[in-house]
């Protein structure tokens, strides 16, 4: 695939095709050969680029277990526990499902969603990169069950942004003036092999633009990681 195509694809293929219970699946494989086609490398914009990702969205040690961090690490075709398969819909389709409030369904209801499965070489696990509890300021993202509702579910925000990033909101958020969303701390060390465990925190707006920060934009790639 084509960086121009992959730019395209960034924020559709999180969401579209067959519903909550089928992975997204496009032409390419992914962070490790075996995961196959649809899975998914998440990067910072803040670290990385659709040509060098450098770092992307991995669970620490690839432990399969409720509670575990994750984390950005150096990215690796070889790295199992970079792997991870989307399940995409419209917001409005996981309030059908019960996986998110009225509230956020009123606010996000047209807006593209997604799951995040860990799937080490390409076998489910039936965890998805979520938060513990509802989202609160610098709550770090874990490993949680694909049942929990709200709090496994992104929101993909492609707004005005640079074309190919996006904000992604949990769907746990309650406070929809300034959302929690993804975001990689500044404070943390990019040269660092592994880096820290990725948190929310409130939307920052840094003009009247409502244009955010680096460190809280992201990218998706699919293919085979150098």
């Amino acid at each position: 695939m084509s960086l121009k195509s992959k730019v395209l694809v960034t924020a559709a293929t999180l969401t579209m095709v067959g519903g909550l219970s089928t992975a997204v699946t496009v032409s390419a494989s992914a962070a490790t050969p075996e995961c196959g086609e649809g899975c998914i490398s998440i990067f910072s914009r803040q670290l990385g680029t659709y040509t060098d990702p450098n770092v992307v969205e991995a669970v620490l040690d690839g432990v399969a277990k409720v509670g575990q961090p994750v984390i950005l690490n150096v990215a690796s075709s070889s790295d199992p526990s970079e792997d991870f398969l989307p399940r995409g819909g419209l917001v409005s389709d996981f309030y059908a499902a019960g996986m998110v409030s009225a509230e956020v369904n009123a606010h996000y209801g047209n807006v593209n969603a997604a799951q995040i499965e860990y799937a080490p070489l390409g076998v489910a696990t039936g965890l998805c990169v979520g938060l513990a509890t509802t989202a609160f300021q610098n709550e770090g993202l874990t490993l949680q069950p694909c049942t929990v509702p709200g709090t496994t579910v992104w929101i993909v925000d492609t707004a005005d942004y640079p074309a190919g990033y996006f904000t992604i909101i949990n769907g746990s958020t309650t406070d929809f003036s300034r959302p929690f969303a993804m975001t990689y701390p500044r404070d943390q060390r990019a040269t660092e092999v592994r880096t820290q465990q990725i948190k929310v925190r409130r939307l920052q707006f840094i003009s009247d633009e409502r244009t955010v920060p680096d460190s809280q934009l992201w990218g998706a790639l699919f293919g085979v990681l150098p």
